[in-house]
C-alpha cells in the first residue's frame, strides 16, 4: 500500500472505514421500506436518518480506532484491515478532534428529526452517542467484556429500524419488531467474523469477546445460525400475508452458507478478511431482499 500522508484527506477516508457504512445503511433501508409499505413514507426524514446513521458509524469507527490503539489492542501485526492511528496515518490528537467534530455534526443533523417526531428522540440520540463511547472506552469497555453482540442487536436493529420507521409513521408495529430482530442478527454476523478472526489476539490482549469466552467452535456455529435465524424470522411475515418479504430473503441463505463453509476451511489468519467482505455483501443482500419484499407488498 502506498504511503499515506499523516492527517491527509485520504487518511481520514480510510479511518472512516467506508465499507462499514453498509451496516449503517441497511437498517435505515429496511425501516424506510416498511414505512413505504404502510403508506407512511417521507423522503426527507428518511434521508436524515441515513445521514445520522452514517455519521454515527464513522464516530464509532474513529473512537474504536483511537482507543484500541491507546489500549495496545491494535498493533502493526493485526490481522484485520489496518487502522489509522496504529499506522500513524492520523495522530491521536487529530483523531480526538475528528471524534468531536463528527459527533457534533451527527447531533446537529439528528436534531432536525425533532421536526418530525417528539422529544423522545433526544434521549435516543444521547444514548447512541453514549454507547458509541462506552463500546470501547471507560472503566468497563463493553466490547472488551462480551457485550458487543447484544449492542449490535440494539443499535443496528431496534434503534435504527424502529426510529427510521417512527419518524415517518409516528408509530411502532409488530412488523418493525420482527424486522429489527432480523436486521440485528444479520449485521451481528459482521461482528462475529471480526471476533472469530481476532480470537487469538483478543485473548492475548484481554479482550473477552464471547468467542474468546466460549471458543472457536462456538464462534463458527454462531456465525452460521445467526444468518439462518435471520432468514427464517422473515417467514413470520407469512402470517400477515406478505409472501414477498417472507420468501425473497430466503435467497440470502445460499451465499451465507457458502461463505460459512469458506470461513470454516480458512479457520484463521488474514485470509478471513475475505470472509469479512463476503459477509458484508451477504448482509446487504438480505437487507435489499427484505426491503424489496416490503415494497412489493404495497405495489402488488
Amino acid at each position: 500500500m502506498e504511503k499515506i500522508k499523516i492527517n491527509s484527506i485520504k487518511a481520514w477516508i480510510l479511518a472512516a472505514r467506508p465499507k462499514t457504512l453498509a451496516g449503517a445503511a441497511t437498517p435505515v433501508m429496511i425501516g424506510t421500506s416498511i414505512a413505504y409499505m404502510d403508506g407512511k413514507f417521507q423522503w426527507l426524514p428518511a434521508c436524515i436518518c441515513l445521514l445520522f446513521a452514517f455519521l454515527m458509524q464513522i464516530v464509532a469507527n474513529f473512537i474504536n480506532d483511537l482507543f484500541d490503539f491507546l489500549k495496545g489492542t491494535d498493533r502493526e501485526d493485526r490481522l484485520g484491515p489496518k487502522r489509522a492511528c496504529a499506522q500513524n496515518w492520523i495522530s491521536p490528537q487529530a483523531m480526538k478532534t475528528g471524534i468531536i467534530v463528527t459527533t457534533v455534526l451527527a447531533c446537529a443533523f439528528g436534531s432536525i428529526l425533532l421536526l418530525y417526531a417528539g422529544w423522545e428522540l433526544i434521549i435516543v440520540g444521547i444514548v447512541c452517542v453514549l454507547f458509541a463511547f462506552l463500546y470501547t472506552t471507560g472503566p468497563y469497555p463493553l466490547s472488551y467484556h462480551g457485550w458487543g453482540d447484544l449492542l449490535v442487536l440494539v443499535f443496528f436493529g431496534f434503534v435504527p429500524v424502529g426510529c427510521t420507521y417512527y419518524v415517518q409513521a409516528h408509530s411502532w408495529t409488530p412488523t418493525v419488531t420482527i424486522a429489527s430482530l432480523i436486521c440485528g442478527f444479520v449485521i451481528d454476523t459482521l461482528l462475529v467474523i471480526n471476533n472469530y478472526r481476532d480470537r487469538e489476539a483478543d485473548e492475548k490482549s484481554g479482550k473477552k469477546t464471547i468467542i474468546v469466552r466460549f471458543g472457536e467452535p462456538f464462534g463458527r456455529y454462531l456465525y452460521l445460525f445467526l444468518g439462518i435465524f435471520a432468514a427464517l424470522l422473515c417467514l413470520l411475515f407469512l402470517k400477515g400475508g406478505n409472501l414477498y418479504a417472507a420468501l425473497l430473503p430466503q435467497i440470502y441463505l445460499i451465499p451465507h452458507v457458502l461463505t460459512w463453509k469458506k470461513m470454516v476451511k480458512i479457520y484463521q489468519g488474514k485470509a478471513l478478511n475475505k470472509i469479512l467482505g463476503e459477509t458484508s455483501r451477504n448482509m446487504l443482500l438480505l437487507g435489499i431482499l427484505l426491503s424489496l419484499g416490503m415494497i412489493l407488498a404495497r405495489v402488488y
